[in-house]
C-alpha cells in the first residue's frame, strides 16, 4: 500500500483544512454554548463542494474517492464534531445511500439539491425500542393503493429539525423481522411528518440538531421506495459501513486535536520551574497518544482505500470505528488530566472534545456493536 496522499487528495484536505480552522474552529465555542449550527454554515459547505464531494460530476458533484472524504472528515471533526456529525449525516448516510440504491429519476431530483447544500437530508433509523436491534423497529409501512402510509416514531435524528429530505425506514410486516423492512424518501413537508427537537441537553454535539420524528398517516407514493420492497434492511446497513468510516475519520480528528492541544499546553504551561512538557510522566502521555493517533489514522485510511479499490469493508470499518473512538477517549480523557482545572472548563476546548468523543463512541453502532460486527466476521457463523 502507498502511503502517500495524491496531488488531488492533499488538495482537497488543504481545502477541508481551511475551512475548519478558519471558519468553523473559531465559533465552535459559540455554537456549543448556543446549543445551534448556523444553516448558513452548511450552505456555505455546499458552496464550497464539501457536501457533493464523494457524488459523481453527472450530479453535481466533485467525484472524491473514499480516502478523500475520510480526509474532510478528519479535518472537520479536529475542528468541531457536530458541524463533522452534520455532514457524515449528509453526505455518507442520504446522498450516498441515494446514490447506491435510488433510481436515476431519485438520484436526477435530489442528488443535485443534495450536492450543493440547496437541500440538507436526515436518516431515519433509530426508534425508542429499536436502536442496535433495527429488525425490531415498530415504525410501519403499510401499503394503501398506489402508495405507502407511514406510521410509527424516530428518535435521535440528527438533522431532522431542519432536514428538507428523510430516508425512512419502516416495516411492511414486523413478524418478517428485518425481511419486512422498506426505505422511502420522503420530503419533510409531506402531511404527517411532524417534528420536534429531543427534550433535555445533549452531554455533547450540542451544536447538532437532534429531533424526535412522529409519522401520523403520513402519505408516499410508490415512487418515494429506495431499493426493493422488504430490501431496507440491506439499505440501513450499507449506509451505516459509510456512516461509520465518517465517524471513524471524524474520531481521528478529535484525537488529533486533543494532542495538539496537549502539546501546545506541555510547552507552554510552567510548574516546579519549568515547563511541564520537561517531565516524563507529560512525556510518557503525549507519547502513548501520538501512537494512538497514528495508529487510528491509519486503519481509517486502509478502510477507506479498500473501498476505492471495491472490496467488501464492513470489518475494516467496523476496527477503524472501534478503535478510533476509543483511542480518541483515552486522548480527551488525558487532555483534561493534563490542563488540570483548566481542562475542567470549556475555557479550552479539551473539555468539548472529553464530552463530544462520547457521542461518537455510541453513534453508527456503539463499540459493543463494533466488536460484535468483528467477532462474527472471524469466527463466522456455525452451519
Amino acid at each position: 500500500m502507498d502511503l502517500s496522499l495524491t496531488p488531488s487528495q492533499l488538495e482537497i484536505q488543504k481545502m477541508a483544512r481551511d475551512f475548519a480552522q478558519k471558519r468553523v474552529a473559531p465559533m465552535a465555542r459559540e455554537m456549543d454554548e448556543r446549543g445551534e449550527m448556523p444553516v448558513s454554515l452548511a450552505r456555505e459547505m455546499g458552496d464550497l463542494g464539501l457536501l457533493g464531494g464523494s457524488l459523481p460530476k453527472t450530479y453535481g458533484g466533485g467525484q472524491w474517492d473514499a480516502v478523500s472524504l475520510a480526509l474532510c472528515y478528519e479535518e472537520l471533526g479536529r475542528a468541531d464534531s457536530s458541524v463533522r456529525g452534520f455532514m457524515t449525516v449528509h453526505t455518507s448516510l442520504v446522498s450516498q445511500c441515494i446514490l447506491t440504491w435510488g433510481t436515476e429519476e431519485q438520484k436526477r431530483q435530489y442528488l443535485p439539491k443534495l450536492a450543493r447544500g440547496g437541500w440538507i437530508g436526515c436518516y431515519c433509523l433509530t426508534e425508542p425500542n429499536a436502536g442496535s436491534d433495527a429488525a425490531s423497529m415498530e415504525s410501519t409501512a403499510i401499503e394503501d393503493g398506489d402508495g405507502f402510509v407511514l406510521s410509527g416514531e424516530k428518535i435521535w435524528i440528527t438533522n431532522g429539525g431542519f432536514a428538507d429530505l428523510a430516508v425512512v425506514f419502516a416495516s411492511r410486516d414486523r413478524s418478517a423481522r428485518h425481511k419486512g423492512i422498506c426505505a422511502f424518501l420522503v420530503e419533510t413537508d409531506t402531511p404527517g411528518f411532524q417534528r420536534e427537537k429531543m427534550p433535555g441537553k445533549e452531554l455533547g454535539h450540542r451544536a447538532s440538531d437532534h429531533a424526535h420524528i412522529r409519522f401520523e398517516n403520513c402519505r408516499v407514493p410508490r415512487s418515494a421506495l429506495l431499493g426493493e420492497a422488504g430490501g431496507g434492511f440491506k439499505v440501513a446497513m450499507s449506509a451505516l459501513d459509510y456512516g461509520r468510516l465518517g465517524v471513524a475519520a471524524g474520531a481521528v480528528g478529535v484525537a488529533q486535536a486533543c494532542l495538539d492541544a496537549c502539546i501546545e499546553f506541555a510547552r507552554t504551561r510552567r510548574q516546579f520551574g519549568q515547563r511541564i512538557g520537561d517531565f516524563e510522566m507529560i512525556q510518557s502521555v503525549i507519547a502513548d497518544m501520538a501512537a494512538d493517533v497514528d495508529a487510528a489514522r491509519l486503519l481509517v485510511y486502509r478502510a477507506a482505500w479498500m473501498k476505492d479499490r471495491g472490496q467488501k469493508v464492513t470489518r475494516e470499518t467496523s476496527i477503524a470505528k472501534l478503535f478510533a473512538t476509543e483511542a480518541a477517549a483515552r486522548a480527551a480523557s488525558e487532555a483534561v488530566l493534563l490542563h488540570g482545572g483548566r481542562g475542567y472548563s470549556n475555557e479550552y476546548p479539551v473539555e468539548r472534545y472529553y464530552r463530544d468523543i462520547k457521542g461518537l463512541q455510541i453513534y453508527e453502532g456503539t463499540s459493543h456493536i463494533q466488536r460484535i460486527v468483528i467477532a462474527r466476521d472471524l469466527i463466522g457463523r456455525e452451519s
